[in-house]
């Protein structure tokens, strides 16, 4: 049966409890096959048959419990959610302003004048707008959850302050009912709870936006307006949503480029730092690929568009960020589930109070009772537990798209601290990916000999001339009256002079009689134990040069290995090439493990014979052979110039496709899921520490009873301390 997967931001959600009553409303509905909220990202990605439900219901579903779904779509969802938040901002600051100045003279008063005549009647004046204005939301989502049976952080900060309030109004009507000498009033305590609720929650919200920045950086990368030249050569501005595919776009210099395309006419260099990582540019001639976001930075030059919209590189790399971000760690799963009855359980312990307090309390058992009730209610604190993985989860994954390494899920940023082997492919993964000279050894080197060996390889259509052509790039061109390519050998040609010239293996020199000095000859021998292809270079009498040409191993490579040992991981080498290659390039980058003539399922039965050995395996691939290796790996990690095969299957994808930040991927695993421990640890001790404390559990010792006013501070302050301490992250190295 067909299903559809879609995601929508949750509007008005304050906490885990909240994310938790939003997902099981949801999943109640008929038709969901699955759905998860995240907190962090305010997010519910949920599956669901179209013949059974739609948006509309699950969103009629999510308003009846005080939450709301935003339903619109592209860049217009992303234009309406900034200007809800900004606007629930402004409301939430103005609230909490007002809050806190209003209950200032209630401190005040409290604290300094209770004496004072009227003391409780100007307490009761200005606590009266903080509960039932400034705070009368968490009392009408309060009763939206009553009415389905479900309890958040609403329902403790309305009970609480609800109870406070309540009580002293009674007390204050009613002075003579408890036949105490003074009845108490805790006014103070319920407008200051309310008005430290509020700042908590100013607080929150600021630094939860901070941890979305690398999107919205990712997203400012693309221009709105690009000029579009039609048939005719005519230039027009247009936005970037009308481009299609096959437009031809002008980029001028200190432009960004609007949408994936090929380069038609002009070149320029392009900064391409955002996608890669290396701050070098790159030259873009006729042909060159192009992406959205990057900078143009010399001249000016027309690119034929490839990809736009959500088919951009950009748009890609944005959905990966923004899915990861909104994915679950597997910590994150246990805490889903206390922050589904972590309300309960404490209703429970604030009930379990007042009754323990009312038997053993003596004559002040009622008052203090309800005081013990109230501050339970307000001390304890889901949203800390709840912001504890998915704030260090979205700073981690930002972080690691700044540095060019994209993370799919959640689950990958937590296990990569646990890897201690790691599979590398060869080809494009350890080594460039295609073929370079890698030496050159010249008998008579002059610059009429070097053009005419440039010329020989420029018409040679053998795949490795392309090597010598771009070594010798920018030399001048000779002519030939004739030009031969001999298969299996090379190329012979003759000037108009006469001469003859040849290029191509040994087999080619022999065969025309050619002279080689036993200097090239130990130089190509040299070579060709390290598993370079020798090509000679000869005129009609005797080889005027031998060249040695491979695939190179990336400069990145050595450190990144040494590096990957250094942290006690085993690295393999695994290629489809044969042993005498694989010998030589695991030699020269340091590997003690490798594996030749592998095909595409040996590679996959290798890394499930690590882990059977108990190894947590990273795969780290480019190509369309890897994506069995990578699907089958713990952590699978593709180079990003790699195919979209391999991309598409592995969790990570290293944009620059450099080795290096491999070794990188780990330390800022590392660095999450300490974090997360540091934020789970101090949000449990809060609440096992805070809770007992609160209920009067130190009074028989002590004498010590919890003001429900610092109550409310402690409160505030534990969602905002685990935020910042995942804020910290950003400027770990």
């Amino acid at each position: 049966m067909e299903t559809i997967s879609k995601t929508f931001p949750v509007l008005h959600m304050t906490c885990a409890s909240c994310a938790h009553s939003a997902e099981s409303i949801v999943r109640s509905a008929p038709g969901v096959v699955s759905a998860a909220v995240n907190i962090a990202t305010g997010d519910l990605a949920v599956e669901y048959r179209p013949e059974s439900t739609s948006p509309q219901t699950l969103q009629k579903a999510v308003r009846s419990i005080g939450y709301d779904l935003l339903l619109e779509e592209g860049d217009t969802r992303v234009e309406v959610l900034e200007a809800i938040e900004r606007a629930r901002f402004v409301v939430l600051r103005r609230r909490t302003v007002l809050a806190v100045l209003v209950s200032l003279p209630v401190v005040v008063i409290g604290m300094f004048f209770m004496d004072m005549p009227y003391a409780g009647e100007f307490l009761w004046l200005f606590a009266t707008p903080v509960v039932g204005w400034l705070g009368r939301d968490f009392f009408v989502n309060a009763w939206k959850q009553a009415r389905h049976r479900r309890a958040n952080m609403d329902t403790l900060v309305a009970l609480s302050t609800g109870i406070a309030y309540g009580f002293s109004v009674f007390n204050l009507l009613f002075p003579g009912f408890w036949h105490l000498r003074k009845a108490p009033l805790y006014f103070e305590a319920a407008s200051v709870v309310i008005a430290f609720v509020l700042l908590g929650k100013l607080l929150e919200e600021k630094a939860r936006g901070n941890t979305s920045s690398a999107i919205k950086k990712l997203m400012g990368l693309q221009p709105k307006t690009v000029t579009v030249v039609d048939a005719e050569g005519q230039e027009s501005p247009v936005l970037i949503e009308e481009v299609r595919p096959g437009n031809v776009v002008l980029v001028k210099p200190g432009e960004k480029i609007a949408v994936d395309g090929l380069v038609v006419s002009g070149e320029s260099y392009v900064d391409e730092s955002m996608l890669s990582g290396e701050s070098s540019p790159v030259l873009k001639t006729a042909g060159k690929k192009v992406f959205a976001g990057t900078l143009n930075q010399k001249s000016s030059f027309q690119f034929r568009a490839v990809k736009v919209g959500k088919e951009t590189m950009l748009a890609q790399v944005i959905g990966m960020v923004r899915d990861a971000q909104g994915s679950k760690a597997p910590a994150q799963k246990l805490v889903d589930r206390i922050a589904g009855i972590f309300v309960p359980v404490v209703l429970g312990i604030a009930f379990l109070a007042f009754f323990l307090w009312l038997l053993f309390g003596g004559p002040n058992g009622m008052v203090q009772g309800l005081l013990a009730a109230v501050t339970v209610l307000v001390i304890a604190c889901p949203c800390a537990l709840g912001l504890a993985t998915p704030t260090a989860i979205m700073v981690g994954i930002g972080k690691g798209a700044e540095q060019g390494i994209l993370i799919k899920d959640a689950e990958s940023l937590e296990l990569a601290k646990k890897v201690n082997a790691v599979v590398l492919d060869k080809t494009g993964t350890i080594t460039e990916g295609r073929p370079e000279v890698t030496g050159v050894k010249w008998l008579d080197d002059d610059e009429s000999t070097r053009r005419v060996l440039f010329s020989l390889e420029k018409l040679s259509e053998h795949p490795l001339a392309e090597a010598i052509v771009r070594h010798f790039a920018g030399t001048k061109l000779v002519g030939f009256s004739s030009f031969e390519s001999i298969t299996g050998m090379g190329v012979k040609a003759v000037t108009f002079d006469g001469n003859v010239w040849l290029a191509g293996n040994k087999r080619l020199l022999v065969e025309n009689g050619i002279s080689m000095a036993p200097e090239l000859l130990a130089q190509a021998d040299e070579w060709s134990k390290l598993t370079s292809t020798v090509t000679w270079f000869a005129d009609g009498r005797k080889a005027l040069a031998v060249l040695a040409i491979a695939d190179k191993i990336k400069a990145s490579s050595f450190g990144a290995i040494r590096e990957l040992q250094a942290m006690g991981i085993d690295v393999h080498l695994l290629t489809g090439d044969n042993e005498a290659t694989a010998s030589a390039v695991a030699r020269q980058a340091g590997i003690q493990h490798y594996k030749a003539e592998v095909l595409p399922s040996g590679k996959a039965e290798f890394v499930r014979a690590l882990q059977q050995q108990g190894k947590i395996v990273a795969m780290v691939g480019d190509g369309i052979n890897d994506s069995a290796a990578l699907a089958t790996a713990d952590v699978s990690m593709a180079m990003g110039k790699g195919s979209d095969i391999a991309m598409d299957v592995a969790k990570m994808t290293i944009i620059a496709s450099d080795l290096s930040r491999i070794p990188q991927a780990i330390r800022l695993s590392r660095q999450t899921v300490a974090t997360i421990r540091q934020n789970l640890f101090w949000a449990f001790i809060y609440n096992v520490i805070g809770l007992p404390v609160a209920a009067g559990v130190l009074y028989p010792f002590s004498g010590f009873l919890l003001n429900p006013m610092i109550a409310g501070a402690a409160m505030a302050l534990s969602s905002v301390s685990v935020v910042s301490n995942s804020l910290r992250l950003k400027w770990k190295r």
